[in-house]
């Protein structure tokens, strides 16, 4: 059964690239948006939000990131619209690689989780 993914891929990241390479292998040629140069906007990341079952907007964010801690934002008063926001102004915040089909969405790490959503 052929479906349509997209990859949110970033190719200087080794798991994003063992990702994109997982899926080739299986058969799977995916959509890929390279997020840092056409970032998601906030619309899109509360639906990846949905999508991947995250209850916090932080499950996505890259909290080891420089800007990160520059930001606050693990300050627990910030509201999801502001990290959300966060994320659109600073997409290097955002988890990779992300996998999305029609009704899910996984976070490869490891990349072979991104499977049980595409097979």
């Amino acid at each position: 059964m052929s479906r349509e993914v997209t990859i949110y891929h970033n190719p200087r990241c080794s798991k994003s690239r063992e990702t994109l390479s997982l899926l080739k292998e299986h058969g799977i040629e995916p959509e890929v948006v390279l997020y840092l140069e056409t970032p998601p906007d906030a619309d899109v990341l509360k639906g990846l939000l949905k999508k991947l079952g995250f209850t916090s907007a932080r499950h996505l964010m890259r909290q080891k990131e420089e800007v990160y801690h520059e930001l606050h934002l693990d300050d627990p008063a910030l509201t999801e619209e502001q990290l959300i926001a966060a994320m659109v102004q600073h997409p290097k915040l955002i988890e990779r690689p992300i996998v999305v089909t029609k009704d899910n969405a996984r976070i490869g790490r490891p990349p072979q989780a991104v499977l049980e959503i595409v097979r």
